[in-house]
């Protein structure tokens, strides 16, 4: 019961969530990615190539693991397009334009990469286990709870851009309260699981992040502007999406503590990094209207 109860609770925070960033976008950001093929393809090769690829490696690597727990990791992996990165990267002093255009296009991309990606990754780090999701169920799940929200949001923005700014606020505090409310109910129900990770579970999330930054960071090409969106917008993975993906197949298992934690644990190592990156001395951020994203 309280697994159906997570798992409703953190669909309709995606889903929330994904309107609210569409409501603060317009095409224009989509359509500055879109047109930057050369980019777009390092962002699709550090994104899904690069970060799973590692994660797969360290999970073999750091074996033997609960087959659960490599899951959460790996769920993580294949989903960029995190909403937190046009706001990292603004207040690293990057090219927000440029970190909302890839946020878009990887959450919009994920809907059908992260169900092929899995449907190829997962056994390998099963340890002999069946961890096979349905492929086309997941696509569904993510075009009714990613995709079709998103899709929404931007079209009240694009066709009523003065409901869309009323709109903006209420949804970005209903974000942040539906957010905390899952990730709090995932902890007391999880507990136990949250006190059993050990010093080298740690360890391997501090490699995991390190290496995502770095495979943003040298696709990243000339500017620092872009660098800086592509490094935040690699290391921040989709923490919504990998919580419906791991809810939905994997209830009340490790999967979902490990997705959450190291959710977690990028989100602060992403904030430290632009924080340090923000007192630096460099160009200003490149604003948009949109740095509340």
């Amino acid at each position: 019961m309280i697994d159906r109860l997570i798992n409703i609770l953190v669909s309709i925070m995606l889903i929330e969530m994904m309107v609210a960033v569409g409501l603060k976008v317009t095409l224009v950001n989509l359509s500055g990615a879109v047109r930057n093929w050369r980019f777009l393809l390092q962002a699709v090769l550090a994104n899904y190539v690069f970060v799973p690829a590692v994660t797969v490696a360290l999970l073999v690597l750091f074996h033997p693991a609960d087959p659960m727990v490599s899951a959460g990791f790996l769920l993580l992996a294949v989903c960029p397009g995190a909403p937190f990165g046009p706001l990292c990267t603004g207040i690293a002093k990057g090219d927000v334009t440029v970190a909302v255009g890839l946020m878009i296009v990887l959450a919009s991309s994920s809907v059908i990469a992260a169900p092929f990606l899995l449907h190829f990754l997962l056994p390998s780090i099963s340890g002999g286990e069946s961890m096979q999701v349905d492929t086309v169920k997941l696509v569904g799940t993510l075009l009714v709870t990613q995709l079709l929200p998103l899709c929404v949001g931007l079209g009240v923005h694009h066709c009523r851009p003065r409901l869309a700014e009323k709109l903006r606020k209420p949804a970005s505090l209903l974000s942040v309260v539906l957010g905390v409310s899952t990730i709090v109910l995932i902890i007391v129900v999880q507990f136990q699981l949250f006190a059993e990770i050990k010093l080298r579970a740690w360890l391997g999330m501090a490699i995991l992040f390190v290496a995502s930054c770095a495979s943003g960071w040298f696709l990243g090409g000339p500017g620092s502007g872009n660098r800086k969106a592509l490094t935040l917008t690699t290391a921040l993975r989709n923490v919504g999406v990998g919580l419906v993906i791991a809810t939905g197949n994997f209830p009340g298992t490790a999967a979902v503590t490990a997705t959450l934690v190291y959710g977690i644990f990028e989100i602060i190592g992403s904030l430290l990094l632009a924080w340090a990156w923000g007192r630096s001395r460099g160009k200003p951020a490149i604003r948009s209207g949109i740095d509340e994203v």
